[in-house]
């Protein structure tokens, strides 16, 4: 997909505040640090679209992104930071469920998941209960150029095995990198069919 215009259109602390539910709209989650930004960038190409930082944590609000004034991309904090309170984890939480079960333009949620460690059970628990509650969403595994072929297809395999002791058949997969823009075309291809269907 080309990319003529991205543009962020703010930033905020509760979903009944924001504003533009007239537009498709994707959103990113995973836990912190796992490249929601970069693959945002990445997707966008544009370098300094979503702030990415190497401190987990960083995104902790909503965050909207209009592109080619045709659809929206929501940045959404990271789930299972440590570093801050328990309130604070609640909090994000709260506004998480919220936007996810009330948003009335979100057509796709993109779970994305780190390829270098075993499956986690906070990721495995999240994918559980937005399956539970019928959010449509995709699978993107995250930094495959970090692993060789062989680690790659191994840990990959590890996923899909860990997600079938939940579920009849996975959700979609995308293997991804932001460093050499893997998964690029597949995203924004989930991206068309959803908006086509």
């Amino acid at each position: 997909m080309r990319i003529d215009k991205a543009e962020f259109l703010g930033s905020w602390e509760r979903c009944v505040d924001m504003p533009h539910q007239t537009q498709p709209e994707f959103a990113f989650i995973g836990r912190s640090n796992v490249g929601k930004s970069s693959l945002i960038n990445m997707l966008c190409e544009r370098k300094g679209l979503a702030k990415t930082s190497s401190t987990p944590g960083k995104t902790q609000t909503l965050n909207l992104f209009r592109i080619n004034e045709t659809l929206q991309i929501c940045d959404l904090p990271g789930y299972g930071y440590a570093k801050v309170s328990k309130k604070t984890r609640e909090k994000f939480g709260k506004m998480i469920g919220f936007y996810l079960k009330e948003r009335p333009n979100l057509y796709c949620l993109f779970v994305l998941l780190d390829l270098r460690l075993p499956p986690q059970k906070i990721d495995l628990d999240f994918i559980a209960d937005c399956g539970e509650n019928q959010i449509p969403m995709v699978l993107v595994g995250t930094k495959a150029d970090k692993l060789k072929a062989a680690e790659l297809e191994q840990n990959v395999e590890g996923l899909k095995t860990a997600l079938l002791e939940m579920w009849e058949e996975i959700p979609p997969l995308i293997i991804s990198s932001s460093e050499d823009k893997r998964g690029r075309d597949e995203v924004w291809q989930t991206v068309q069919e959803a908006m086509n269907s």
